[in-house]
């Protein structure tokens, strides 16, 4: 297997939320300190980019081509990259700017989950110390905008993914340094029987994941300067090393979803800003693919 290449040197502050867009054939990720999101077309390597008024944490896919669900800082927007045309869509929390939204997903019944931490992004995008590891939340928001907290007392919210045969969702807490598994109900879109699945690590914390076509799971780690491939049962499969120590989320895309694509952060580790290749998104090819990407379902 070959190396991860960066593909895009952006020098995010803090890279986050790959999207693979299947029908542009296109990547999409942010910036959060930055307020920025990226547009990456692998065919001609050109790279675009939006500005935001706030930190934009994640991105999904709706049902909508032209439109994609933005998590925000403080609120998910709907927005069109076309036009750039922009719209509330919900505010699940009201904690802003004391709390704010980190990594969100949709889920395979069309919903869109969204997790929350304490708000370590200053107006002018500089850190701010996390001294509260209970303030996130979980969240499970419907296509008409209604939200349920599924879980509370959240470090940093991150990983949200499912397994290929949608009984199993998985769910991340930086800060307690754990991936939890849940039973999960496509029918309904609900979680329960939650218990351990991926803990201790002691390369860095549990960023963003992916799940492949085998049921592998992918977990970025921040701080550890690796992705590490999960097997179903919790053992670790591989280790794919990274030059940059702050890996942050991963998603598959590329023909055949043969391509891992990776984020990184250049900030917030201190020896990280000095890494010549941090802040860039790296590409990893891989022999199994892995699953698309779930898309949220609207309500007119």
């Amino acid at each position: 297997m070959a190396d991860p290449v960066c593909v895009v040197p952006a020098g995010d502050w803090t890279g986050e939320g790959a999207l693979w867009h299947a029908a542009e054939r296109a990547l999409y990720w942010v910036d959060i300190n930055r307020f920025l999101i990226h547009r990456y077309d692998p065919s001609t390597r050109a790279v675009r980019t939006w500005f935001f008024l706030e930190p934009p944490t994640a991105i999904g896919l709706t049902d909508r081509v032209d439109t994609l669900i933005v998590s925000l800082a403080s609120r998910l927007i709907l927005w069109q990259p076309d036009n750039d045309a922009r719209a509330d869509f919900a505010s699940p929390h009201h904690d802003w700017p004391k709390v704010r939204f980190n990594d969100a997903r949709p889920d395979p019944a069309g919903n869109f989950w969204a997790g929350t931490m304490q708000n370590n992004v200053a107006d002018d995008g500089g850190d701010i110390p996390i001294t509260d590891r209970t303030l996130g939340s979980l969240f499970r928001v419907t296509g008409r905008g209604v939200s349920t907290i599924e879980k509370s007392g959240i470090g940093i919210a991150n990983t949200f993914c499912w397994s290929p045969d949608a009984t199993r969702f998985y769910f991340g807490d930086t800060l307690a340094n754990v991936i939890s598994v849940w039973d999960y109900d496509r029918a309904t879109g609900r979680i329960a029987n939650e218990r351990p699945f991926f803990s201790g690590y002691d390369r860095g914390g549990p960023d963003g994941s992916a799940v492949d076509s085998a049921g592998y799971l992918w977990n970025a780690r921040y701080g550890g300067g690796c992705v590490v491939r999960v097997a179903p049962d919790g053992r670790i499969d591989r280790i794919v090393e990274m030059p940059a120590a702050a890996v942050t989320t991963c998603t598959f895309g590329g023909f055949g979803l043969t391509t891992l694509y990776i984020t990184t952060a250049r900030g917030g580790l201190g020896m990280a800003n000095r890494e010549r290749f941090a802040g860039g998104l790296f590409a990893l090819e891989v022999e199994i693919p892995g699953l698309p990407e779930n898309v949220f379902r609207l309500h007119d």
